[in-house]
């Protein structure tokens, strides 16, 4: 009996997870469609516009992504909040009021940093003519930050009260939104001018708030949702909330922060290393980067799931809803690393003319990073599941910490090691990175282990 037990909570939490982190999957593959679609149209203009492009992205995807994490907050304090009480409306909107105002504080001075985008390029000795570029990309598309904020605490919001699929609808917009638009942007299509990378960076910017738009809508007219009234008294001061998004959110912003700014300096390693190692991993992290979507989704389902848990004091919940949630996205890394060990090129040829001669040395490398990446799929989904169980108990210090060890100290002097020490060059920055999550994946996972010993729950 104990056994049919255990298959039938498994079967149910592994179900309720599913349904609620899918929409959440499409919905991160909707958001990283958006700069991968950027990375498609600039390479098409040619591998050293790719390169420019690839510099401009991830020097934007570094402050994007901190503030992104600042901005989940609000999803395990909704989901605490609703596990409490069904309908805890006044907790609910003063979490996403004071959500959006830490939006707004955050991205004024990153619009300041960003503005100077080829000075700091300079600094990481990147090539004047590469980093002039970048900065065509990364001033229109500096603006798009705050409607993707304003997206991202609305998102949570959605899903903290498992409909999520509202997000996935407008984000699926701005994505068909954005390759129409960059396509005639870059090139100069449907009478459009062609503006090449500043093009790019503008049509990004207008998906960006088509999606927060869009969304916003949502949440104002449906009737699950205007009954919360998120917008109203906007302007009123709720410091004692507006101090936990940050206590909270803080730690998530530089755990997150942590990790995409070390595959940040492997970028500015491999343009110290060469232009062809640049190119093939803009990529190679591109399709390594859309795969982590789906345990990235899984694990924000898992913060909702276990924070609901966590709202009711329900420690076997919680653990389940942990458990469950890792066992789907081992199922699913499984699959991903087999795709990159079996069809690289064509993998690779989605983003690059296999036919063009030109390409041949980018391609190559980008295949031979794949299989380093394939190689760091179920240690990937590991630590990224487990971060958002232990931001499901509200538990992001910590991990921070973890995150510090495993990127910078681990990942990053093993990447420096290999890649200029050993002579390796890009697959050595790329050994690199996957030693970096396996020490990060490690860490979590013991720590959401002992959860009940070291007084977490």
């Amino acid at each position: 009996m104990s056994g049919m037990q255990d298959r039938s909570w498994w079967r149910g939490e592994a179900r309720a997870t599913a349904m609620l982190a899918y929409p959440l999957v499409l919905t991160n593959l909707a958001q990283a469609l958006i700069p991968a679609t950027d990375v498609v149209l600039l390479g098409w203009a040619g591998p050293r516009v790719l390169a420019a492009g690839s510099l401009g992205v991830n020097l934007y995807n570094a402050c994007m992504i901190f503030g992104v994490g600042v901005m989940i907050a609000a999803s395990p304090m909704m989901a605490r909040a609703l596990g409490q009480r069904a309908h805890n409306v006044r907790d609910v909107r003063r979490t996403v009021r004071q959500s959006l105002w830490a939006a707004v504080a955050l991205v004024i001075p990153m619009w300041l940093l960003l503005w100077h985008a080829e000075g700091i390029l300079l600094l990481f000795r990147q090539e004047p003519d590469l980093a002039r570029q970048a900065s065509h990309l990364v001033r229109p598309m500096m603006f798009g930050m705050l409607p993707l904020f304003v997206y991202q605490v609305l998102k949570s919001f959605v899903s903290a009260l498992e409909r999520p699929g509202w997000a996935f609808a407008a984000g699926a917009f701005a994505v068909l939104s954005n390759a129409i638009l960059n396509y005639a942007l870059i090139f100069g299509k449907f009478g459009l001018p062609a503006l090449g990378l500043y093009g790019a960076g503008l049509g990004s910017t207008i998906s960006n708030s088509v999606m927060a738009i869009g969304l916003a809508v949502v949440v104002m007219r449906h009737r699950q949702f205007r009954r919360y009234h998120l917008f109203g008294n906007f302007w009123r001061a709720d410091w004692a909330r507006f101090a936990q998004v940050w206590r909270l959110g803080l730690p998530i912003a530089v755990t997150l922060g942590m990790e995409v700014t070390i595959f940040n300096a492997a970028v500015f390693l491999m343009g110290m290393i060469g232009e062809p190692e640049l190119a093939a991993h803009a990529v190679a992290i591109q399709i390594a980067s859309l795969c982590f979507m789906v345990p990235l989704g899984i694990g924000q389902a898992t913060t909702v799931r276990v924070g609901l848990a966590y709202g009711r004091h329900d420690r076997v919940g919680v653990g389940r809803a942990g458990w469950a949630a890792f066992g789907v996205t081992m199922a699913f890394m499984v699959c991903s690393a087999g795709l990159m060990l079996l069809v690289p090129r064509f993998l690779v040829g989605l983003f690059l003319d296999l036919h063009n001669p030109a390409n041949a040395h980018v391609i190559d490398l980008a295949v031979a990073f794949l299989t380093v990446a394939a190689l760091f799929q179920l240690v990937d989904g590991a630590q990224a599941v487990g971060a958002g169980m232990l931001r499901g108990i509200h538990d992001t210090a910590v991990p921070m910490a973890f995150a510090a060890v495993g990127y910078w100290v681990i990942g990053f002097g093993t990447a420096i090691l290999f890649a200029f020490r050993l002579g390796w060059g890009g697959i050595g920055v790329w050994i690199g990175l996957a030693a970096g999550l396996a020490a990060a994946a490690v860490l979590m996972m013991t720590r959401w282990t002992r959860r009940e010993k070291l007084g977490l729950i």
